[in-house]
This record gives structure tokens, C-alpha cells and sequence, in this order.
């Protein structure tokens, strides 16, 4: 089953789209990975849409992700008196570490690492910005502030503090756990939630290690201090813009999500454009033309993926959101400026082998016009290199690991397939040209580009490409 597009589909499972039988039509409408959001719902419930899913593989024959997105820590406000309090714009405010029943004067914020990091001058934001203080004086185990923008402050509204490093693992309590769930599944990506810095991610990579792909969640204007590092520790990133859209000015957003996905793609990995692509999907059958230019904007800048979250999770249309995103994906890159905007923001590559024979593959596989490029892959590195010319030639990962193959579920433009290990060149030729005529990628006498690594199955290696022409039937 092939995708006419080379962007990829992300789709949040929720109570819209838990069962079998619509986990089934959002994947025949082009979802490539699947999301567990374990902010909610129950391990119970995860492992029957894991089971449903794998299922769902089984029947289509094909590769189909899972991305587990674990919640993170979570910075709330504690109980206020009467459910909520109204401030208005210059009054003065105070949190306290502890305490309960709170009023404008006691404002709980029970989180001690809060109280250790902030200074004055810092701001916090309360219930999705929609509340900013700035901090005007504090003790021990208080903080006063001003109220720059007022409105209502209620039970557990969550709080966002852009200016401030919080020395906070990313992993929870409840985090380790769903973490050891979902490795116990097997699940495909772990999605790090509210990553800091670099050495939030050696902690998750020691717990996950091969098991699982890391990816890093940008939503802090701190992670952006270190994002190549970020990247770097990273095998994939989500440039998360909700939290991220509230701790950096709204104006930034969009330089920062160009920003984020030139570097992702001059890194070599995957990267995904989330949070409030099609939202008014949540109610309506159609989006408006702002966020369809939304979702073109992310193609257009050359994203792996882009992702729905609440339109499939829980909204009335979750087939046609994702119906939707298709269309828009396909139309988008079939525009007669597409190949011009994507080359023009190619960023290079590394002056190595491996690199050079990956994009002197794209380029002949385009001089010659190709059906289609064979990346032989052990470890996907093949495929992500070629994948970072973004080619106008789709590509064929073809890989021995099961594991492998749903994760290049992600990458831009991969057409992952299963096969065994390759030891010659017959091999390779072979299984080149039966697997690209069997997933209706060439036909009798095309020509293909093949490029697989030299020892076979030793991965990373990238040094060897060769034309091939397809036999005639």
C-alpha cells in the first residue's frame, strides 16, 4: 500500500479513535504513525490500542509506528478557595510553597524547585498564559509578583515559567512507569516531554537504550539555548508549538519552526511539526484556510511529519482530519514551487563519504529520472541520508529489522519494507527490483538507483550506489 505524498501523517489516539475498526479507516485515510498520548487514558487502555494496531499491521501488510508520548512534569497551581480567584492588571499576588484553601495573598504552587531557580524579574504564566505575573520579590518558601495581564486563576491551572531552568528531571514518577509499560509493549518512539537541556535526554537514553527511538519535545525557550546538542542526543524531534507558543512570543513561532526543522534536516533526523494543525477540525468538518496554510507551511518547510492531536484523539471528525491533512500534504507538494522552495532550503551536507554518495544518489536518481531509489538500510541511516535531499524520487528503505521498518514510519519519504539481510550483489540487485515491481514502485525496464553499504548489513557505512534496470516481464 503506497502513499502518494513523502511527508508523513502523525494521529493522536483518543476516545474519537480508539477502536479497531477507526484505527483502521484513519490508517487507510494516511496515518503513517500512531500516537499514545500518556497524559490519559490508562495502561489498559494503551495496550488494546497497541494490540489493535500490530493487528491492524498484520492484516495491510505494512509498517505502522507507535509513538508513546510521555506526560512529563507538570507545574500546576494547588486548591484556591472557592474553586478560582479574579486578578486584575497591576495587583500584587503571592504563591507560597505550601498551604491549601488559598486566596490572592496564598496562592499554592507546591513545587520547591520553582523556589529554588526563579528570580526576580522572571514571569510566570497561569492556565496557558492567559495569566502573566512578573516576580517582584521572594523568600524561601514565597514568591511575590505583579499581575501584567489579569484574569481567573483556578484549581490546578498549569503554570509555564519561560525564563527559568528548573533543576526537574523530564521523567517523572509516573513517567518511569509508563516508560517500563510501553518498552514492554514495544512501543516504536518515546517522545521526551519538556526537555531543558542536553542531559535531560541521557537519562531517558539510559533507560530506553536500543529498545526504543528517542525523540525530544521542543517546548522550552531553553531547550532552543542548546537545540544542536538537543538534536544531536536526540533520534528525532517534535517541535511541540502549544507549550512552546506560550513560553516564546507568538511572533517567533513560526521563525523558530524553520529554524528547528533546517537543523533537524542538516542533522539527519526526523523531525515532526505538532499542536493545533486542523483545530478547528475538533468541531467541524472542514478546517479554515489558515490552518490548511498551516499544515503546507510545515511541507513546504521541508518537515518529516506533521500531527493532529486533539482533531483525532477526541474531536467529531477524526477520518477526515486526517483525510484532510492528506489532501493538503499531496496538493502542497505537487505545487509547481515546491521543488524550488524545498531546494532552496537544502542545508548541505557533511563532508563525508557516506553523506556524499546518499545525495550523489538523490541527484543521479533525478538526472536520469529514476523510478525510484533503493536504500538497502541496517540501521536507517541510509535512508534518513538520502531522505535530507528531500528527492523528487521517491525512496524504498529496505531493512532486515522489523523495529526499524515501523520507525522509518516517520522519516520523509521512506517507503519502509521488510526483507532479510543481503550478502551479494546479485542479492541486492534482486531484491531491489522484485520488491520495487511488488510495491508498485517501478515496472519493466525502469532504472532505479540503488545504494546499500559496503561490508552488507554493517551499519552506517553508505558507499555504494549503482543503476539497475529493471528486467522486462
Amino acid at each position: 500500500m503506497r502513499r502518494h505524498r513523502r511527508a508523513k501523517i502523525v494521529a493522536t489516539v483518543g476516545p474519537a479513535s480508539n477502536t479497531p475498526e477507526m484505527l483502521k479507516k484513519l490508517f487507510h485515510a494516511g496515518v503513517d504513525t500512531f500516537r499514545l498520548n500518556f497524559s490519559h487514558g490508562t495502561h489498559d487502555d494503551h495496550a488494546k490500542v497497541h494490540a489493535a494496531i500490530r493487528a491492524l499491521e498484520a492484516e495491510v501488510g505494512r509498517p505502522i509506528g507507535i509513538l508513546q508520548d510521555l506526560q512529563g512534569p507538570k507545574i500546576r497551581v494547588g486548591t484556591i478557595r472557592d474553586g478560582k480567584i479574579t486578578v486584575t492588571a497591576g495587583d500584587t499576588i503571592r504563591f507560597v510553597l505550601s498551604g491549601s484553601d488559598g486566596d490572592q495573598n496564598s496562592i499554592p504552587l507546591p513545587h520547591p524547585e520553582i523556589f529554588a531557580a526563579i528570580v526576580p524579574g522572571h514571569h510566570l504564566l497561569i492556565d496557558d498564559g492567559r495569566v502573566r505575573v512578573s516576580v517582584t520579590g521572594l523568600g524561601d518558601d514565597w514568591i511575590e509578583a505583579k499581575v501584567i495581564f489579569g484574569g481567573t486563576i483556578s484549581n490546578r491551572k498549569g503554570v509555564n515559567l519561560p525564563g527559568t531552568v528548573l533543576d526537574l528531571s523530564p521523567l517523572t514518577t509516573k513517567d518511569r512507569a509508563d516508560l517500563a509499560f510501553g518498552l514492554e509493549l514495544g512501543v516504536d518512539w518515546v517522545a521526551l516531554s519538556f526537555v531543558q537541556k542536553p542531559s535531560d535526554l541521557l537519562e531517558a537514553r539510559g533507560l530506553i537504550g536500543e529498545r526504543a527511538g528517542l525523540m525530544a519535545k521542543i517546548e522550552k525557550p531553553s531547550a532552543l539555548d542548546r537545540i544542536e546538542d538537543i538534536i544531536g542526543l536526540s533520534d528525532a524531534v517534535m517541535v511541540a508549538r502549544g507549550d512552546l507558543g506560550v513560553e516564546i512570543p507568538h511572533e517567533e513561532v513560526p521563525g523558530r519552526q524553520k529554524e528547528l526543522v533546517r537543523a533537524c534536516r542538516l542533522a539527519v533526523k526526523p523531525v515532526i511539526v505538532a499542536t493545533q494543525m486542523l483545530d478547528s477540525m475538533v468541531a467541524a468538518p472542514t478546517p479554515t484556510r489558515a490552518e490548511a496554510s498551516d499544515v503546507a507551511t510545515a511541507i513546504y518547510d521541508g518537515a518529516d511529519a506533521v500531527m493532529l492531536s486533539a482533531e483525532s484523539a477526541s474531536g467529531a471528525y477524526p477520518v477526515e482530519a486526517v483525510a484532510m491533512m492528506d489532501r493538503i500534504i499531496r496538493s502542497t507538494e505537487q505545487h509547481k514551487l515546491y521543488r524550488s522552495i524545498i531546494d532552496a532550503s537544502d542545508p548541505g551536507e557533511e563532508q563525508t563519504a557516506p553523506h556524499a554518495v546518499a545525495a550523489a544518489a538523490a541527484d543521479l536518481a533525478e538526472v536520469i529520472h529514476s523510478a525510484a531509489i533503493v536504500a538497502f538500510t541496517s540501521s536507517g541511516t541510509t535512508a534518513a541520508r538520502i531522505a535530507r535531499k528531500r528527492p523528487a524520487v521517491p525512496v524504498l528503505a529496505i531493512t532486515p529489522d522489523e523495529k526499524l521498518s515501523r520507525r522509518l514510519c516517520l522519516l520523509w519519504g521512506a517507503h519502509s519494507v521488510l526483507s532479510e539481510d543481503i550478502h551479494t550483489y546479485e542479492e541486492m540487485v534482486e531484491r531491489a527490483t522484485r520488491i520495487a515491481q511488488a510495491e508498485e514502485f517501478a515496472r519493466p525496464n525502469d532504472s532505479m538507483v540503488v545504494v546499500a553499504g559496503i561490508p552488507f548489513a554493517q551499519a552506517g557505512t553508505t558507499n555504494n550506489l549503482r543503476v539497475v534496470q529493471v528486467g522486462p516481464s
